[in-house]
């Protein structure tokens, strides 16, 4: 099967020139719903034309629509949003939102849907998860190492996209909330500020690493994998994507046009691949930080895959190695931008005096016929055979250009120029609607109730019966919640117990936290990779039975408990989005015990959110990011033990950032934690199920009076005291745009 090189189109001409330079797809957002908000994207009817446009040139177009959709978004817009697109024949739509997921299978039959990077797919099993719910193509998390993408492939067979060139989040996509809650541009909703490109300092302890040159420790290097995309093809790859969408049309075409020209060699002489220097120096010289690396291919992290030096950045100021090649830009507008890309088609005309003037065109498979006006008997120059030619010749802007026409006539009659004019327009549109008309679609009438589907409302508890619990990291803080006869149950960390007698130490602490008669749940990682869950799948079927559940926190965890036959353990944390109550829905048509309440969300869109069945964070230093990189091994200070060292932004503020060497990942937690307690009379009077405090970094004693001072006024009905810790209050009053 030939691969399929997927361009960015961050607007129409950007699309334009990306099928110029050879992509087989293009991927681009409308005006709605898309993860580059700021891109130059186009409207409605440029879109619809874009569609045209690449089925024209025999290529296929995915409209993006990853971004997770609020209730009166998904009810409201959507559909209408969607529908024209549907009808033109877009080739698919890329997803992040299960609710949006849900609806399109519902609402557009026989839409191809793919799973967006935003998803964070890791593995096999949340793959798995993503076919049986009627998804045809997974956007593997950028993180994964070519191992981990044949495993997906092997065990699933689904249609694997990757990518290849460009820009790298420094967290896992889809699991950020850094622009979130410092400015409110929700990465989820296409709208992020990239704090990842800003300076800051790294302390361990009181000691600063790294020089005061190397400021950008969350600023990745572009990806270039252009010396081994055999090696990628061979992992199960089927569709190669550059990332690129916020940059110029230029950018995009010039990288595809060499990743072109290296997958037609290698499929020409697989054995005698090399790539050219210059070709290397040309990627470089269209848009680099600090050089390039192959992204996580080959390596799970690392100080080479990084810009702590951000040569972009200084470059913008001076010029110096990382600055743009105008030249080259020029060159690619000429080349690609500017031109007009027409097909090559094969015309017959027929004109003979008395009878209908006849036009024949084919492209490729496509054939038509059309008539035009009677010829008539010339009465002083007859229309020769060259003339009619030239004239039927000009197809101006049309998709078409002549590669051979034939003219048959008699020489004895005559047409006006405008009657010829007339005959060639009408067959290149019929030819036009003749190549389009394959990939039209036509909706059915939608009922007036939009299809949804109907649940009964969970009867809402009293205000007292809302259970409360508590997530820790530390024996320390659990000691702490177990004093507290009003914590109905914990949540504890898998990385308390992980390693050598992982079964035997859970059980002891599950049977200690049990003799306080409270329940007790394993909290899974942020990350699951490389099925190290899975190696111990034997000692968590043994504790299934006394634990009371899960706490899982991604796509490959749910689908493993689903796997185990455990999902009715399952309690899906924050960041298993149920942003919408389709969303929710999809998680619980899953068998979920309980979903958690989106952290983005402002109180109004909450109240107006099914929160039955679902949990509220009312305190906790908010994960800004989950990294597969590590702060301390960019610096060249990792000593393979987990724990924690300080970012400091330039405004001062310090942000943790908690190594965890068990499964090889960095969070970053918020500077200020969040703390919902004058709002708490407003959030109890809702229907969710259960209250949570996430405890991470805190010691014994803040944990303690953090304890009392939330259960007094969440559990005791006590009023809030005038002196409080510092709190934000995350989203609750302003929200995401």
């Amino acid at each position: 099967m030939r691969a399929e090189l997927l361009a960015p189109a961050g607007s129409y001409e950007g699309l334009r020139a990306a099928v110029q330079a050879g992509a087989d797809a293009v991927y681009i957002g409308g005006q709605m719903f898309g993860a580059r908000a700021y891109a130059n994207n186009p409207d409605t009817d440029e879109l619809l034309e874009a569609i045209d446009f690449t089925h024209l040139h025999g290529k296929k177009i995915y409209m993006t629509v990853n971004t997770l959709l609020k209730n009166r978004e998904l009810e409201e817009q959507l559909y209408t949003y969607l529908a024209p697109y549907y009808e033109q024949g877009v080739d698919a739509v890329i997803v992040q939102d299960y609710g949006v997921l849900s609806f399109i299978r519902r609402e557009f039959p026989g839409l191809p849907i793919h799973v967006s990077t935003q998803m964070a797919v890791t593995g096999p099993k949340g793959a798995a998860l993503m076919k049986e719910a009627g998804t045809s193509r997974i956007v593997t998390a950028r993180e994964l190492s070519l191992q981990e993408i044949r495993e997906i492939y092997q065990e699933t067979g689904m249609e694997i996209e990757s990518f290849i060139h460009g820009a790298l989040c420094y967290s896992y996509s889809g699991m950020c909330l850094f622009s979130s809650m410092l400015g409110g541009r929700s990465g989820n909703r296409g709208r992020c500020a990239q704090p990842c490109r800003l300076p800051y300092e790294v302390y361990d302890g009181e000691k600063r690493l790294g020089s005061k040159k190397e400021e950008y420790p969350l600023s990745p290097k572009d990806m270039c994998t252009i010396d081994i995309l055999p090696e990628i093809l061979d992992a199960g790859v089927y569709s190669l994507k550059i990332e690129g969408r916020m940059k110029k049309p230029e950018y995009a075409a010039g990288v595809t046009r060499i990743y072109r020209k290296y997958l037609d060699l290698y499929k020409e002489n697989p054995k005698s691949f090399r790539v050219l220097d210059s070709d290397r120096q040309e990627l470089l010289k269209l848009y680099q930080r600090d050089g390039f690396n192959e992204g996580y291919y080959k390596q799970h992290n690392g100080r080479n895959m990084m810009a702590v030096q951000n040569l972009k950045a200084r470059d913008s100021r001076e010029k110096g190695p990382g600055k743009r090649d105008e030249d080259l830009f020029s060159q690619l507008k000429v080349q690609y931008v500017d031109k007009k890309l027409q097909e090559k088609i094969y015309g017959n005309v027929i004109l003979f005096c008395g009878s209908p003037a006849i036009l024949d065109l084919e492209y490729g498979n496509r054939h038509v016929q059309v008539e035009g006006e009677t010829v008539q008997e010339a009465r002083k120059q007859p229309l020769d055979a060259e003339r009619v030619k030239k004239q039927m010749e000009k197809t101006g802007n049309t998709p078409f250009v002549f590669e051979h026409l034939d003219v048959q006539t008699d020489e004895q009659g005559f047409l006006p120029m405008q009657s010829l004019n007339e005959l060639r327009r009408k067959g290149l549109e019929a030819l036009e609607k003749e190549c389009l008309q394959p990939f039209r679609r036509v909706l059915d009438v939608r009922r007036m109730d939009g299809g949804e589907k109907k649940t009964s409302p969970k009867p809402e508890k009293s205000r007292g019966s809302k259970k409360f619990y508590v997530s820790v990291e530390t024996w320390e803080q659990m000691e702490e919640a177990l004093r507290r006869p009003e914590v109905d149950g914990i949540y504890c960390s898998i990385s308390m117990f992980w390693g050598d007698s992982f079964e035997e130490k859970t059980r002891y602490a599950v049977e200690y936290i049990k003799e306080f008669g409270k329940e007790c749940y394993l909290a899974f990682p942020y990350i699951q990779r490389e099925k190290n869950l899975e190696s111990k799948e034997a000692e968590l079927m043994n504790l299934a039975g006394c634990l009371d559940g899960f706490l899982v926190r991604n796509l490959e965890e749910l689908g493993y408990v689903k796997s185990l036959g455990l999902a009715e353990k399952a309690v899906c944390d924050h960041s298993l989005y149920a942003f919408n109550d389709a969303s929710k829905a999809f998680l619980e048509d899953r068998g979920v015990l309980r979903t958690t309440v989106p952290l983005e969300q402002n109180g109004g869109e909450i109240r107006r959110r099914d929160n039955a069945g679902s949990e509220w964070i009312v305190y906790g230093y908010y994960p800004m990011m989950i990294s597969a990189q590590c702060l301390k091994k960019t610096y060249n200070a990792c000593d393979k033990k987990s724990g924690t060292v300080r970012l400091k932004d330039r405004y001062g503020n310090y942000f943790t950032a908690q190594c965890v060497c068990d499964f090889c990942y960095n969070v970053i937690y918020n500077s200020v934690p969040t703390g919902l307690l004058k709002e708490a009379e407003q959030i109890k009077a809702l229907s969710v199920s259960a209250f949570r405090m996430n405890f991470t970094i805190e010691g014994k004693a803040e944990t303690g009076r953090l304890l009392d001072l939330f259960l007094d006024v969440y559990k005791k009905n006590k009023d809030v005291p005038d002196q409080v810790p510092e709190f934000t209050k995350g989203h609750f009053k302003r929200g995401v745009e």
